[in-house]
Order: structure tokens, then sequence, then C-alpha cells
């Protein structure tokens, strides 16, 4: 049977959006509830603990609204807490590690991909274990990113200092200057990426400045795609899609700076979308 009842999108911040439009792309028919805790991000920072705690908190949220199926658009909470989460829930939850490897491994050609993530994602160890199941002669460089997030979740998106900043975080990846730091360096100096993996959710919102400065010899290859394909599966094995002729609702609910929120928003959706909502969550004020 049909289930029109709508899926469920957790993300630390408004990085998950860009999940979000994939899925509606792909799944017009199925309503959608988003909730970004942009109060507490990021979340890459954090203990494990506080990870796990805050994601459920998130996660009790969306199971009260009833929702058929659950994607953690982050991919902090996917490498930390993924599996306490499953257990905590009854509806099917996916996270954004394993398609977003799945993606990296059939990318590359020359079998040496660099991850760039959160500090938690790097520590996980996540991405690196996920491509290896995929090809265990892939090389896998992670790197942590941390100033990446606060920039999109400030809205700053283009121009000269979002430039200088992806450049220095995406330095130790791509940078072989002989009097450089080794201490610093992810990966050896003879080694080439030829594919570099957005092991955060937020960082598509940057993808045009990345781009432009790995380089087109680089692909670049984030996991929001390749999750609408996972999720689409999912719910059609599950018999969870929503009736093709069925009229969407959606939702976006946010724990922190509404404005900011709506930017993006609208920067990813134009007037598509609703206007986001508050919602109060233990701790995050």
């Amino acid at each position: 049977m049909p289930d029109s009842r709508p899926i469920g999108f957790f993300d630390s911040g408004v990085g998950g959006l860009t999940v979000l439009r994939e899925v509606i792309r792909r799944l017009p028919s199925e309503s959608t509830v988003y909730l970004g805790d942009n109060a507490r991000a990021p979340y890459g920072p954090r203990s494990d603990e506080e990870v796990t705690r805050f994601s459920a908190e998130c996660l009790d949220q969306l199971a009260a609204r009833d929702v058929k199926a659950i994607v953690v658009a982050c991919n902090t909470a996917s490498a930390v807490a993924l599996g306490t989460l499953r257990r905590r829930y009854d509806v099917p939850i996916l996270g954004v590690v394993r398609p977003g490897a799945t993606a990296a491994a059939l990318a590359t050609r020359t079998r040496c991909v660099g991850v760039i993530a959160t500090q938690a994602t790097v520590r996980s160890r996540a991405y690196f274990q996920a491509i290896k199941d995929e090809n265990p002669f892939i090389e896998v460089y992670e790197h942590a990113t941390p100033d990446l997030v606060p920039l999109v979740e400030s809205g700053a998106l283009e121009g000269l200092m979002v430039e200088a900043a992806v450049r220095h975080a995406l330095g130790p990846l791509l940078d072989r200057r002989e009097d450089a730091d080794d201490s610093v360096f992810p990966i050896p100096r003879d080694a080439v990426i030829d594919t570099l993996l957005l092991g955060c959710t937020h960082y598509p919102l940057l993808a045009p400045v990345i781009t432009a400065q790995v380089g087109p010899g680089i692909a670049v290859i984030d996991s929001a795609s390749a999750t609408s394909s996972a999720l689409a599966s999912l719910l059609e094995v599950n018999h969870l899609l929503a009736p093709t002729d069925a009229l969407p609702r959606h939702a976006l609910y946010s724990t922190g700076d509404l404005r900011a929120f709506q930017r993006t928003n609208e920067r990813l959706f134009g007037s598509f979308f609703p206007t986001v909502e508050p919602v109060a969550l233990p701790g995050a004020a």
C-alpha cells in the first residue's frame, strides 16, 4: 500500500538542505519534514556523546511528527551516532556516509580519494572504512576542515574571504610545496588525489568555490544525489512510497537563527518552500 506520511530529515544546520533538494527532485510526490539544529551547530567539534544525544533529541521531534523514514543528513551524526539511532527508533533510518563513499569509490580512476569533513567525522574513520569496504585497494586520505561549516551557517558562500578559507582548508590535500610541514600533510607528497569527497552536507553549498580551487583534474563528489537514490530504493523495498498523484506537503524547522536559515532556504528553493518555523529542544537556546 502507498504511504503518504512524510520523510524526516535531520541535520546540524542548513547543510542537509542539499540532500533534501536532491530527494525532492528524485521523489516529487513525497512529503517532507526537515529539522536543522542550528542553535548547536557545528557538531564537528563536539564529543561523540554530545553528537549522539543532540541527534536523538532531534529525531525524537521527527518521530513525534509520524515520519515513515528518516534521513540523517548530517555526516557527523551519520558517522558517530547512526547505529545508536537505528536501535532507538522503529522506522528506517538512512545515513549519508555509505552513499557518498560508494559514489567516490566509483568515481576514482587512480584509486586515490581525498575526504574533507568535520573533526568528529574524521575521528570516526567512517569514510575510510566505508570506501575501503567498496574497494580495499583505494587509498583514502581524510582531512578535517572545521572552518567551513561556520561559513555556510552564516550564509557566506562566495567572495574573497570564502575563497581564502577554502584554499587554506584544502591546502594539505593539494599543496606539494617542498618546504611544507610534513606533520600537517594527510597524504604522501607523491600521492595525487583524483577524487575529492565532500564529507559534510554543508560543503556542497561551497561547491563552486571548491571546484574552482581543485581544478578540472579532480572530481568533486557529494553524497546528496547518491543518498536520494538510496532513499528511493529503501522506500520501494519497504513499500513506503507515496502515491504518484499525491499532493506533497513540506515543513522546515530550526532550533536557531530563523533569518539565516531562511536565506539559505531561499537560495536553494526560491519560494517553493514555506517559511522556516522555530522548534525548541533541550539545551538549544
